[in-house]
């Protein structure tokens, strides 16, 4: 059997490795558009703002060792068609087009950046943050002693990051988000305007209810306009989103979400014979909403990836789905969600309850006690766990992981309030901040 997957990056990698453990006579190809494999996106902010100095770090494996396990990786090989029908594809290596048959066939093409539509974005002194080059060509220019003043374009994940890692290297920061507030398709209004106070209070100037309109400046970026005013600047740093890598297939007729995403199976089946999907260009089942979502996370890449791998390779797993687990890291804060955000469950039609709490992360004998706040949403009849949302300077994100656990096992706010969290005075208090928000939820 020939196995074909299209993109080495978490998804496919993860997929391919797991068919070779599998099946060990299928013969298994992997095509890479870029020069780099096993690549994790997620560590580049930090690689940025100097946490670690080997850029290799992010690349887990290299091709010789997938080459090893009897896997051909072929770098530089674009795909650039897909006919079902016939199980052909179109490669293109850098010097000409081939094409080749497959078996079964996997795409996970990944997703790249969303591009405001604006003028200057061609100018030296523009910067995006997705690809491996992307985080050496950042690094580089902001350590050029010119470069003072860095301007940031939006406000998810990445951009509050990168954020974090100019203030990090000693820079002036400015953050420039259209929405009237930080991080807002990742946490609700009672947890992101924390972010803001703790980034203004580190002297970044923060800029809500904005819209970047151009980038000014000869051939090297000076200036940015936006729609309330003109502000100097030496870098820009464009965070606004990502979008699935599949536009290559659009002759195929591939069934897709609107943003273009794959839509996959439970077991990550397309719409098409024999071709599977997982990753960023991929939607991925969300086990509370019972439907196809998009949720661009290496968490679920790597996981439907795995699933995918064993799938075609002959195997029938189901993915039991994802519930959106996420952080972020900001300054001295840490936040964390799980399930769903308020705005989904409205948009849901779920009959929802919330409460937001703020406690204490530990003892106050203990040195460090800070405040912890918690969002906790609840089914209204039922009192099921729905979703929730932790900021806070020490122990957000780990008790996170503890609600993911809790809200996947079905649990009610009843048993949320009893449930025997480990206690000491370093690390809680002898009722934790999640037994708080259970019994308080009614």
């Amino acid at each position: 059997m020939k196995i074909i997957i299209i993109g080495g990056e978490a998804a496919g990698m993860s997929a391919a490795a797991k068919a070779r453990r599998v099946d060990r006579d299928a013969e298994i190809t992997v095509f890479e558009a870029s020069e780099v494999i096993s690549f994790g996106a997620c560590g580049l902010p930090y690689f940025v703002g100097d946490e670690f100095q080997d850029h290799n770090f992010m690349a887990e494996f290299t091709p010789e060792q997938f080459v090893e396990r009897g896997i051909s990786v072929k770098t530089g090989h674009r795909v650039t068609k897909v006919d079902a029908v016939n199980k052909k594809l179109e490669v293109n290596n850098g010097s000409g087009t081939f094409t080749t048959h497959y078996d079964r066939l996997m795409i996970a093409t990944g997703a790249s950046e969303v591009l405001p539509p604006v003028k200057g974005l061609e100018k030296q002194g523009v910067h995006s943050l997705r690809r491996m080059d992307d985080g050496l060509r950042l690094k580089t220019a902001i350590n050029h002693p010119a470069c003072q003043h860095v301007t940031v374009i939006g406000s998810g994940f990445i951009g509050l990051e990168v954020v974090e890692a100019m203030v990090h290297q000693g820079k002036t920061v400015r953050l420039i988000e259209r929405a009237e507030r930080l991080i807002p398709d990742a946490f609700d209004p009672e947890i992101s305007e924390h972010f803001l106070s703790e980034l203004q209070s580190a002297g970044v100037e923060v800029h809500l209810n904005e819209s970047l309109q151009e980038i000014l400046g000869d051939d090297t970026v000076s200036a940015v306009k936006t729609s309330q005013g003109l502000y100097s600047t030496d870098l820009v740093v464009v965070c606004t989103g990502v979008k699935p890598n599949t536009a290559f297939l659009s002759e195929t007729g591939i069934e897709t979400l609107d943003n273009g995403a794959l839509i996959v199976d439970q077991q990550g089946r397309t719409s098409l014979t024999d071709v599977w999907a997982a990753g960023d260009c991929a939607s991925i089942w969300h086990s509370l909403l019972e439907s196809n979502v998009y949720i661009p996370l290496a968490t679920g890449a790597n996981k439907l990836g795995r699933l995918v791998g064993e799938n075609i390779a002959g195997k029938s797993l189901v993915f039991p789905g994802s519930l959106g687990t996420s952080c972020v890291k900001v300054l001295a804060l840490e936040a964390g969600r799980t399930g769903l955000s308020e705005p989904e469950a409205i948009a849901a039609g779920i009959n929802y309850k919330a409460i937001t709490i703020k406690d204490k992360c530990h003892t106050n004998y203990c040195d460090g006690q800070s405040d912890i706040h918690m969002k906790l949403i609840y089914h209204a009849d039922t009192k099921v766990l729905l979703g929730a949302q932790m900021i806070g300077k020490k122990g957000a994100v780990h008790r996170i992981d503890a609600m993911a656990v809790a809200i996947s096992a079905g649990l009610t706010t009843q048993q949320l309030g009893m449930l025997d969290f480990a206690y000491a005075p370093p690390f809680a208090r002898t009722w934790d901040i999640m037994n708080v928000a259970g019994n308080v939820a009614k």
